[in-house]
């Protein structure tokens, strides 16, 4: 074995990486949403867990993805940890579909049917259709599903690459007395683990195996520790991931590692065991890529089999691994970070904390509201806290979507961070304007001044009617309710018509001696800030309006309903007009 088939080696293994990325991507982006539908569905039943673990890992192909995945909705609060459990052990047995599907490369046999079912016979087509949707479609669902074919045919030219280049490796005796070392299964453990953790993916170290095991020298005893040990491995990314989450996400990462070394040490027990009785011939034969892929689903199904009775068994040790402790409760941990290898779990994370901050933000303008009629210490106090509150909000689910979209997204989880980041924007503002009513009131107590009768009265229709649209486009955001969102501009309309009112006839009490100048500035900011919050709710509106048809010009939205065209915006403006007029 030359130099060249060293490189040639390590660019088959960079191509089989690479293809079972774009694959897994690719599988991913195209059941996202189902996932989460699933995820939303979950029960504690371990068994249910267990199927969902098995179908979630053989869609995205890596059970150290799974994994991380779960640790991340523990941490988060979506997941128990007696439901994660059984997600583990599902994991573990998914990612068994990876070798099932690596083994086609090795069928033997001249009939046509033998030759259609070999990687190498239908890799090719599988390749060309995936490059016409990747490259040549615009639609973003056809170019993900498109990347899955395409990673696949990657994948598996790597896979032949790198059998072809090790191949002359059969012929070199080192080579041989090197994999009888791994006969030791305490060696063969080890050595599975380190190539594991090194490339985190249990998939790719059992591709890898199956890719050496074309040199007929690596044999069944050989393999079956490595095999073991790769189970370990693949524990190494869940373990990193759980660094600084909660006391039940690294209980997690331990039950993966408990499950996997538990299943070794009752696997290899119970084989040499049997080998010691019976004698078995077949494990000084060569194993084959098939073989490699039989011994990984024993494996898998066997430890499965034996712990998913004991769930209650492994959580009980976790927990007395980690032992209960103070812990602050953040609601920011809903922004977990190890959520965004599935973006639309992530994004429903984000909508969950949008949702709180837009109430956050409809209590602070209700008290505020409160407060210019009769005003008390503690509720200003309120407003003011609940303002800084919602300006943290503002922040941690800005940076957060922020990272997220520079992520590969569809044009669905795409469009939905994009509202986010704008909706989130207009509840920080109403929380500000909430603050300059409440100053206002302030102001007002501490000079003990007071509007007129009229004033007041006309303030109080306002006043409503702020209250109303507010309620409607928050009520819309929460809920996605369109048609309500479609009743915000008319009575956003009705609010600037009523500051428009107010403000000429304030300017006629002012004239007639009923108002002084100084009542005059602070009658003029609260019509300031209200009719400002009402545009905030059209923006509110007018972007979900316009998202859901995948565009983001609201200005062109606000332009035609406007225009007087639009008859059902007409009558809805004249109900509001008489619901809210001036006495």
């Amino acid at each position: 074995m030359d130099i060249f088939n060293v490189l040639t080696l390590f660019g088959g293994l960079a191509l089989f990486l690479f293809g079972m990325s774009v694959m897994g991507d690719g599988l991913e982006k195209s059941a996202g949403s189902k996932l989460k539908t699933i995820l939303e569905r979950l029960t504690s039943s371990p068994v249910k867990g267990f199927v969902l673990g098995l179908a979630v890992t053989a869609v995205i192909q890596s059970s150290s993805a799974t994994t991380v995945m779960v640790v991340g909705f523990v941490n988060s609060g979506i997941m128990s940890l007696r439901q994660a459990i059984g997600i583990i052990m599902g994991a573990n047995v998914g990612t068994t579909v990876t070798s099932w599907i690596l083994s086609l490369s090795g069928i033997e046999g001249d009939s046509m049917f033998m030759q259609m079912l070999k990687p190498s016979s239908f890799s090719p087509v599988l390749a060309v259709i995936g490059i016409v949707l990747y490259l040549f479609v615009k639609n973003s669902k056809k170019k993900d599903i498109g990347a899955i074919p395409l990673g696949f045919a990657v994948l598996m030219f790597g896979m032949e690459t790198m059998s072809g280049a090790v191949e002359p490796l059969k012929d070199v005796p080192e080579f041989t007395n090197i994999l009888l070392l791994f006969s030791n299964p305490i060696l063969g453990v080890l050595a599975g683990a380190a190539l594991t953790a090194i490339i985190q993916s249990s998939s790719a170290s059992v591709g890898i195996l199956q890719a050496l095991s074309a040199t007929g020298s690596i044999t069944f005893g050989s393999a079956i520790p490595i095999i073991m040990g790769q189970n370990i491995g693949t524990c190494a990314t869940a373990m990193l991931s759980s660094i600084g989450a909660n006391k039940n996400a690294r209980r997690t990462a331990i039950v993966h590692l408990y499950f996997n070394i538990i299943g070794t040490i009752v696997f290899l027990a119970l084989f040499y065991s049997l080998k010691a009785i019976f004698d078995f011939q077949f494990v000084n034969q060569p194993i084959n890529q098939l073989g490699i892929a039989i011994v990984h689903t024993c494996f898998n199904l066997l430890t499965t089999a034996v712990m998913l009775p004991f769930a209650g068994v492994l959580e009980r040790l976790a927990c007395a691994t980690i032992k209960d402790g103070q812990q602050v409760e953040d609601e920011f941990s809903l922004l977990d970070e190890r959520l965004m290898v599935t973006p639309p779990v992530a994004i429903e994370q984000c909508r969950k904390l949008a949702v709180k901050m837009a109430e956050k933000s409809e209590m602070a303008m209700d008290k505020a509201l409160s407060l210019i009629h009769n005003f008390d210490p503690e509720v200003y106090e309120f407003v003011r806290k609940t303002e800084s509150r919602i300006d943290v909000y503002e922040d941690r689910i800005g940076t957060y979507l922020v990272s997220l979209s520079s992520r590969s997204l569809s044009q669905a989880d795409s469009r939905e961070v994009s509202r986010l980041l704008h909706t989130i924007g207009d509840f920080e503002r109403i929380s500000d304007h909430a603050v300059d009513v409440a100053k206002s009131a302030k102001e007002m107590n501490d000079k003990q001044i007071h509007f007129s009768e009229d004033a007041y009265a006309e303030l109080k229709v306002i006043a409503s009617a702020v209250r109303n649209v507010l309620h409607m486009s928050i009520e819309s955001f929460n809920t996605g309710n369109i048609a309500l969102a479609e009743q915000v501009e008319p009575l956003e309309q009705v609010v600037d018509h009523l500051r428009s009112t107010m403000k000429n006839r304030h300017i006629a009490r002012l004239q007639n001696g009923d108002c002084t100048i100084e009542l005059g500035f602070i009658f003029t900011d609260l019509l300031t800030g209200f009719e400002r919050v009402s545009d905030h709710c059209s923006n509110i509106a007018a972007c979900m309006i316009e998202l859901q048809h995948g565009s983001y010009d609201t200005h062109e939205y606000l332009s035609r309903i406007k225009s007087g065209q639009d008859a059902e915006f007409v009558e809805r403006y004249n109900e509001y007009l008489k619901e809210y007029a001036l006495p």
